[in-house]
């Protein structure tokens, strides 16, 4: 199962786990590619996104352009509202500016303990994740066990171009921001256009003097990844 093709990957996981499975996703192509692979299979598949409350308003309209679609509602995961505010109160709206102690504090709130609340009623979730986007993902697996539960990377070894040729193929609906720049896309204050050569994950949190930019979810905070 761990070198098959992408679509078996993705049919393993649907029909072993049903609606214990679901795709996580932020609307970027790899997540698109997914939900449309995934559709295929099981047009009832389960889907979530972070709605960290800082989302760029093209993100949010993904949501409806993916019922239209494909018929599947979007599950909302949404950060503890008095999580934000004490985090607010005591350093700032923007405090990710400031250091990178910061940038992880408001990641952990917003992003990784709401995902780790909603994994509570999972038994495998799919990802986007390739290992060719950046260093600290040149080792994941497209089945891996994490806290108990298998993270599914069907695309792990696809290419970018791979992603690209799925994405015409299949007339799969593309993110607003791509045509504006973008090759990788979070939260609205903490993501830019890249610019010409600079490696595809560059335009997260751009102001930090670091190779390893990840927000805590895949990968612990010095850029290592999560193990079982």
């Amino acid at each position: 199962m761990k070198s098959a093709p992408a679509i078996e990957i993705l049919n393993w996981a649907i029909t072993t786990h049903g609606k214990e499975f679901a795709i996580a996703t932020s609307f970027q192509k790899e997540g698109m590619v997914i939900l449309d692979m995934a559709s295929r299979i099981a047009p009832d598949v389960r889907a979530f996104t972070l709605e960290t409350g800082r989302l760029p308003e093209e993100t949010l309209r993904m949501i409806d352009i993916v019922r239209e679609r494909y018929g599947i509602v979007v599950e909302a995961v949404r950060p503890d509202p008095a999580e934000v505010e004490q985090m607010i109160a005591e350093r700032g709206r923007d405090l990710f500016y400031e250091s990178v102690e910061n940038r992880r504090l408001c990641c952990e709130v917003r992003k990784v303990r709401p995902l780790e609340r909603k994994l509570r009623e999972l038994r495998a979730w799919a990802t986007g994740l390739r290992r060719d986007q950046s260093e600290t993902r040149a080792e994941i697996k497209p089945v891996e066990e994490i806290d108990g539960r298998l993270r599914i990377s069907p695309l792990a070894d696809w290419t970018a171009a791979q992603v690209d040729h799925y994405i015409q193929a299949n007339n799969v609906p593309l993110h607003p921001l791509y045509s504006q720049g973008y090759t990788s896309i979070g939260c609205a204050p903490c993501t830019r256009a890249i610019l010409p050569g600079e490696d595809e994950r560059a335009g997260r949190w751009w102001w930090e003097d670091t190779t390893r930019k990840e927000c805590g979810i895949h990968f612990t905070v010095d850029g290592t990844a999560k193990r079982a």
